[in-house]
């Protein structure tokens, strides 16, 4: 065959081309009554495998059960001459054409909630919020005894929500020894993984000692505390979350200067300098500190998007999809009130959002120099906090991370294929891969070229002088389990609306 023939039929493939098959059609339960089937099969698909690979297609992909069974190239000139060898009907198939499939997403810092501020919110609205927004794994780093309930009954397939990874929070202790019976209890009780916030140095060194000799991870969030980034790195920290003690372990002077007034536990006080922090950061010790990070085996998760209201109050109120998708508890929480942990925009100033802009924009150069000398960066969101919603904080992480200057191949590296990484899991999840779990989003529109095609909303595009909406997830696969995104989203819809009625 000629090579102008076989360009002509990869030009065909670019251009969209779909191969004919036989597509049952068939759509999966309600959210709710979602199943596992023994085959499941995905067409035509355009596949971001999650490696850092670009895009290629199309593909048939084959789920059997709970894994990945195969995936399935579809030969161009086979297809021209009718010979193509194409996956067996599966007892329901999707048509993906013209559609982008990429790996679950995985969220790195979630926190699984039923209550904000001491009033009740249905769990089902967090959980299926996450699966709209395509999240099939949550690191919950904020666990109670609620959360493992819950983590079983996602399992078994009793509750619409991601697979979850609960990791405790460790209570604090007076004594080395208090403290490494606390992580061999927390280990007991079922957890995955301790969430760590700041403590006293030999505390934390004997607490990430048991920590590994019982095989868990641990994820740190240091605050402002004697230790800091260098402890992380001494005693094996698995990530170190939001920035708290990267900054502060490269200013020379070994502590931010902080007004004579300061009180950490005025969260007005806290948030307002925490803005003004990078700037004050040696940019030749943060290269040291990253360096040491790297060997060590410390990663970074983030969560840009958790802050962004500090740095653009206006914007982060104002949000249009509060409209369809806030729950009023959630809505009650994020007013400005001391007594709500993150509701700190109590005579927030122009001045504020000024130093937390310059905070950004060192923030993220230093998160790209991080990777770029090696470095494991994750996404998190910590939503259900400062205006962010569950799953929708997730996809507002991903566009950070662009913004920061990763190109989107490597912000779904992030989500994806690293989040599994730092999980520990790199070996079943965070991948377009046989073998793999069966964890998968098919997506109207590319979300390489828009990360907001991954919104529930979808966004607005014009053809022919005519304004229609796209984009949006369309199934959300979890262990093999479809869920029908656009079915979430009415039951979504229709929680926000009841709960509202009479308020």
């Amino acid at each position: 065959m000629s090579e102008n023939l076989i360009h002509a039929l990869s030009l065909l493939l670019l251009a969209g081309f779909v191969f004919p098959a036989v597509v049952v059609g068939q759509k999966s339960s309600a959210p709710v009554a979602a199943k596992r089937y023994s085959r499941l099969v995905i067409r035509n698909a355009t596949i971001v495998d999650g490696s850092g690979k670009p895009a290629a297609g199309p593909f048939d992909i084959v789920v059997e059960n709970d894994t990945i069974a195969e995936i399935v190239a579809l030969d161009p000139v086979a297809a021209a001459g009718g010979t193509a060898k194409r996956p067996a009907p599966g007892d329901v198939e999707i048509d993906a054409a013209g559609k982008y499939v990429l790996p679950g997403l995985i969220n790195l810092h979630g926190h699984t909630q039923d209550e904000r501020g001491g009033q009740p919110q249905p769990v089902e609205y967090c959980t299926k919020m996450w699966l709209a927004c395509g999240i099939t794994t949550v690191r919950d780093v904020g666990a109670f005894g609620k959360t493992l309930a819950w983590r079983e009954r996602s399992a078994k397939n009793e509750l619409a929500a991601p697979r979850i990874f609960a990791y405790g929070v460790f209570p604090g202790a007076k004594t080395p020894d208090e403290a490494r019976a606390k992580v061999r209890e927390i280990k007991q009780a079922g957890y995955d993984g301790i969430k760590l916030f700041g403590v006293d140095r030999d505390i934390m060194a004997a607490m990430l000692d048991e920590a590994k000799k019982n095989g868990m991870r641990v994820a740190h969030h240091t605050g402002v505390e004697e230790t800091n980034a260098w402890d992380d790195i001494k005693f094996g920290t698995t990530s170190i979350e939001h920035w708290y003690g990267i900054p502060d372990a490269a200013i020379p002077s070994g502590r931010q200067n902080f007004p004579a007034d300061y009180n950490y536990n005025n969260e007005v006080d806290r948030f307002r300098y925490a803005g003004r922090l990078w700037r004050e950061a040696d940019w030749d010790r943060l290269l040291k500190l990253f360096d040491a990070m790297i060997e060590a085996g410390v990663a970074w998760d983030p969560t840009l998007d958790i802050y962004e209201a500090s740095r653009d109050l206006q914007r982060a109120q104002t949000n249009p999809a509060f409209k369809d998708f806030l729950h009023p508890v959630l809505e009650d929480y994020f007013r400005p009130n001391p007594a709500n942990h993150g509701s700190y925009f109590i005579g927030w100033t122009s001045t504020d959002e000024a130093y937390w802009k310059e905070n950004y924009r060192i923030w993220m150069k230093a998160l790209v120099e991080f990777e770029r000398r090696g470095g494991l960066v994750g996404a998190g969101e910590d939503a259900g906090f400062i205006y962010q919603m569950y799953g929708f904080g997730l996809i507002r992480e991903l566009e950070l991370h662009q913004e920061a200057g990763f190109h989107p191949l490597k912000v779904i590296q992030h989500v994806t294929t690293n989040n599994a990484k730092i999980l520990g899991q790199e070996d079943r999840l965070g991948r377009l891969r046989a073998g793999y779990k069966a964890d998968l989003i098919v997506v109207n529109g590319n979300p390489l070229e828009n990360f907001k095609v991954l919104y529930p909303t979808g966004v607005e595009t014009i053809r022919d002088g005519k304004v229609y909406q796209t984009g949006g997830i369309e199934w959300t696969i979890k262990d093999g389990i479809p869920f029908h995104v656009p079915d979430l989203v009415k039951d979504i819809r229709e929680m926000v609306a009841k709960a509202r009625q009479g308020r």
